[in-house]
């Protein structure tokens, strides 16, 4: 059964930065947009960027030895995607917050994570299974 796409609405403080950061670093096609916010296709997943003022402290969780920020977002990709999205990144020279890695090796849902930051800070999570069954495997 093909899942629907979920809709994210996010806080962004310059949307010619998102634009950019978007359109250009994550390769996202812009759908509509106003002076106030843009609309992205995030594989398959409408993901809105909402112009509004700079947040303050975020908060962190401690997930197999890393501090994983909250709130976070992100999506589930095919190995190969996350692979060549983690080298994209790496050419765009975008700051790691957590460095792509496998998590849980070994262990029932195991998965490449990788977390980094857009321009106004919000903390994106992007990951992949070997596996696709593991997504919500318990222990």
């Amino acid at each position: 059964m093909e899942r629907p796409p979920f809709h994210l609405a996010f806080p962004v403080h310059d949307l010619a930065a998102a634009r950019r950061f978007w359109g250009d670093v994550m390769g996202c096609a812009e759908g509509r947009s106003s002076a106030e916010w843009i609309d992205f296709d995030f594989h398959g997943h409408q993901i809105v960027a909402h112009l509004s003022p700079p947040r303050g402290d975020v908060a962190a969780n401690a997930v197999d030895g890393h501090a994983v920020p909250v709130p976070h977002f992100g999506v589930v990709l095919a190995m190969e995607e996350w692979d060549a999205l983690a080298e994209r990144l790496r050419a765009h020279r975008i700051a790691f917050e957590i460095e792509p890695h496998i998590r849980f090796r070994g262990q029932t849902g195991e998965q490449a994570t990788m977390f980094f930051r857009d321009p106004s800070g919000n903390a994106i999570e992007i990951k992949a299974f070997a596996d696709p069954a593991q997504l919500f495997a318990k222990s």
